[in-house]
This record gives C-alpha cells, sequence and structure tokens, in this order.
C-alpha cells in the first residue's frame, strides 16, 4: 500500500488530461492499424493470393497460417482476460480489483480484433453476410466453424452485458466530475439508473461471473475453439484430447502477460503507485508463473507420446515439432519466464516492475509464435501427404505480419479512446483501497 490515499481523482485523471506522449501513442497505434488496412485492401483488390496461403500443394500447402494462428491468439487473450476479472469477483480476490476492469476491456479489444481476423481470412467481407449469416440456420448444425462464430459473439454480448451493468455504478457517481461534452454519452449508459438497482447488479454481475467461469472450459478456449482442431484425425498435431487444456492454459499466460503490460503503462502514465501497487504485480508474476508451468507440463505430453513409440504419421509430425526453431525458441522464451518468477518467488530482491514488463511480452511473443506454428504444422505434415513431393514451405507475407501490428495497434487505440471516457479502474477498488488504506492507519 502507498502512502497516498486513493481518490476518485486519481481515476479520472485519464479522462480530463492529454499529453503529447499521449498523442505519440495514438499516432504509433494508428499508423500500425493503418498499414495493415492498406495491405488488407490491396489483398481485397488482388484476393488471399498476395499472402503467403494457397491450397495444398501450392505456398507450401498451408492454407491457414497467421490469420488464423492471430485469431486463436487473441481469442485466448479475450477469454483469459475475462476469466481473471470473473474470479476477482467471484473468488473475493480483492488484491486484483484494481485491474480487473483492464481485463474486462481487454476481452472486448481481444474479440474486437478476433472478429476483425474472421472477416479478414474471408477473402471477401461480404460471405459474412451471404455464407455465415445468411445461411445461419443451416450451418450452425454442420459446420465447427459457425460454432466458433457463435460462441465468440455470445462471449462478446456477454462481457459487454457484464462491463456495462459495473459502468452505470462508476458513472452515476462520477458524473459531476466527468467532461460535459460526452454528457450523451453518459446519459445512453445510465438509462432509468436509481440506486436501487445496486444490489440487483450486485448479484447480477456474480451470476455472469459465474457463468464466464463455466463456459470457459466448457464452450469457450477450452472447448469449441480447441475442437476445431482435435476432431480432426487426418492432422496428428492437432488431434487428441490435450487441445482443451492447452488452448486454455495458454489463454490465461497470454492474458494475464496482456494485464501486466497494461497495468504498468496505466500505472506510469498517471501515477498511480498507490492504486497499481507492487503487490499486485507479484501476485500477477506468481499466477504467470503457475499457468506457464501448466503449459510446458501439456506441451511435455504432447511431446512423450508422440515421439515415444507412436504411430508413423504422429511420429512424424511430432518430430518435425520438436526440431522446429519456432517451437524451440517458444518454449524457451516460456521457460526462461517461468524460471525467473520462480527465483524471484524464492529471492523477492529479483523482483522489477520492468522485469514483471519483460516477462509478459516474452510470454506473448511465445504464445503467438507457437499459435502460429501449431496452426501451420497441421497442414504441413497430415496423415495423407498428398502433396509430398511439391517443393515450397510457407513463409508469412507482409501483409500478414502486418496483420499482427495492425491488431495490436487497434487493441492500443480502443485502449486510448476508452480511457478518455470511462475510468478504466473501478470505483469499487478505489473505495476497496481506501478502506484498507484507512484501516492501517487506524493501527
Amino acid at each position: 500500500m502507498g502512502t497516498k490515499t486513493p481518490s476518485e481523482a486519481d481515476i479520472l485523471r485519464p479522462i480530463g488530461s492529454v499529453s503529447t506522449t499521449y498523442f505519440i501513442m495514438v499516432a504509433v497505434a494508428g499508423l500500425a492499424f493503418l498499414a495493415f488496412l492498406v495491405g488488407w485492401g490491396y489483398q481485397l483488390q488482388e484476393g488471399l493470393v498476395v499472402t503467403a496461403l494457397g491450397d495444398w500443394g501450392s505456398g507450401g500447402g498451408a492454407t491457414w497460417g497467421i490469420y488464423i494462428g492471430a485469431f486463436i491468439w487473441w481469442v485466448g487473450i479475450a477469454h483469459g482476460g475475462i476469466i481473471l476479472s470473473a474470479a476477482v469477483r467471484l473468488l473475493g480476490m480483492d488484491r486484483y480489483m484494481p485491474v480487473a476492469r483492464l481485463a474486462e476491456l481487454l476481452t472486448i479489444a481481444g474479440l474486437s480484433a478476433a472478429g476483425f481476423y474472421i472477416i479478414v481470412h474471408l477473402g471477401r467481407p461480404d460471405r459474412m453476410v451471404t455464407s455465415v449469416i445468411g445461411h445461419y440456420h443451416i450451418t450452425i448444425h454442420g459446420s465447427p466453424l459457425v460454432w466458433d462464430v457463435t460462441v465468440i459473439t455470445a462471449y462478446f454480448v456477454l462481457t459487454a452485458t457484464y462491463l456495462s451493468l459495473t459502468l452505470r455504478y462508476d458513472v452515476s457517481r462520477l458524473r459531476d466530475d466527468l467532461p460535459d461534452r460526452l454528457d450523451p454519452i453518459y446519459r445512453f449508459m445510465t438509462i432509468g439508473y436509481t440506486e436501487k438497482e445496486d444490489a440487483i447488479v450486485e448479484r447480477m454481475v456474480w451470476w455472469l461471473a459465474l457463468a464466464i467461469i463455466i463456459m470457459a472450459p466448457l464452450l469457450l478456449h477450452g472447448g469449441v475453439i480447441p475442437w476445431l482442431f482435435a476432431v480432426l484425425p487426418n492432422y496428428p498435431t492437432w488431434f487428441g484430447g490435450v487441445q482443451g487444456p492447452q488452448f486454455l492454459t495458454i489463454a490465461l499466460t497470454s492474458a494475464i502477460s496482456g494485464v501486466i503490460i497494461l497495468a504498468y503503462s496505466f500505472r506510469r502514465a498517471y501515477d498511480w503507485d498507490h492504486i497499481i501497487t507492487d503487490d499486485i504485480f507479484r501476485g500477477l508474476l506468481l499466477w504467470l508463473g503457475f499457468f506457464c508451468l501448466l503449459f510446458l507440463w501439456l506441451q511435455l505430453q504432447q511431446n512423450i507420446t508422440g515421439l515415444f513409440q507412436a504411430p508413423l504419421d504422429l511420429t512424424i509430425a511430432a518430430f518435425a515439432r520438436a526440431t522446429n526453431s519456432i517451437y524451440l525458441t517458444s518454449m524457451s522464451l516460456v521457460f526462461v519466464t517461468l524460471s525467473y518468477i520462480f527465483a524471484q518467488a524464492i529471492r523477492p530482491t529479483l523482483f522489477t516492475k520492468r522485469r514483471a514488463i519483460l516477462s509478459g511480452f516474452a510470454v506473448l511473443t511465445a504464445t503467438i509464435m507457437e499459435k502460429v506454428l501449431f496452426v501451420v504444422e497441421g497442414f504441413l505434415h497430415p496423415t495423407f501427404d498428398i502433396y509430398g513431393a511439391v517443393p515450397g514451405n510457407y513463409v508469412p507475407g507482409l501483409i500478414e505480419v502486418l496483420s499482427i501490428l495492425g491488431t495490436i495497434g487497434m487493441v492500443a487505440l480502443i485502449f486510448l479512446t476508452v480511457s478518455k471516457v470511462v475510468p478504466v479502474v473501478e470505483l469499487h477498488a478505489i473505495e476497496h483501497l481506501r478502506d484498507d488504506h484507512h484501516r492501517d492507519d487506524r493501527e
């Protein structure tokens, strides 16, 4: 706990102020997003042939690449973010209340980026209407890809409802200190609000958090999305029961890493040392270490079962993965991060916030590499290697690489915009911190 007493003015500071640094960040994020939009425009004009993607036997035989790998990555970050926030409310983890809303906003931003990838990978955006929505009543019965779109849409609505309910409380109480120019937005957010609804909303948020915790392993990043791969027996690196828990652990490691980076950014930008304390970073690092350990353990399970007296097709695919430099780099990044977290837990003097940030970046880099490789390897080493003699290999195209930078810029723009409209730290978190501060003073 810092020496300053947390106040409403602290969480309103981002809304009422702009700086040169803020405009620089908007410009950088905007340029990254614009660069991808230009590339996407070229792709719309020329077709998906401008990427490194192609039918089996062309372009190395990978019909999915960075677009689908990054899609899974963003969905994982989104699902992990809302699981973190739901756990804070459901399990009474008040220590992490100051970063709960950041995790919720990360879910909204991550799902937006993932949904954007679906449209980009369709080749023609109108197919979303003509092929998905227009024939939904038919495709929902037989297409796992449509199940994917369905659960992501449902999760987006669930999260938006969850977030809007908590924002009503904050906006109604802070309205006198919020900018008048945004009054139409605030009036819309608080339509019909009375203080009598607070108790009802609190119960609703609790039940929504419970629904999210239940849905995550059953339908979301532990269910439908890994099932898209895990139920296809002709792809040895995809098929198997380990994909559900594997996807879920990767989602949680990525989300915690994202929250660490966001928390540090806002803490540094707005002098929130007394709100987002070192204790929060230490706790997040320990959780990151726990899920990194699960991540590596599940990878070990895949490698052992794939390399030890396995069927020939699985052995070939598993050996190709285990000797791939991208895979080795990814696993090394997670292992080094886990080693640091373990070391600083034993020797607290090793902890610094910058090292926590580096840990977050290392894990996010590792998970995007692993997800893209996971998708591509499935196509390069199928059971029926029809095009085994066809030369060529999948190498991501410039537009595909720009898509990662562009969606990161898109997510950054969402945070930069939202932080100027509503508090990114809950009023409840400030009230809780203030009570703790006063209790410490009395003691």
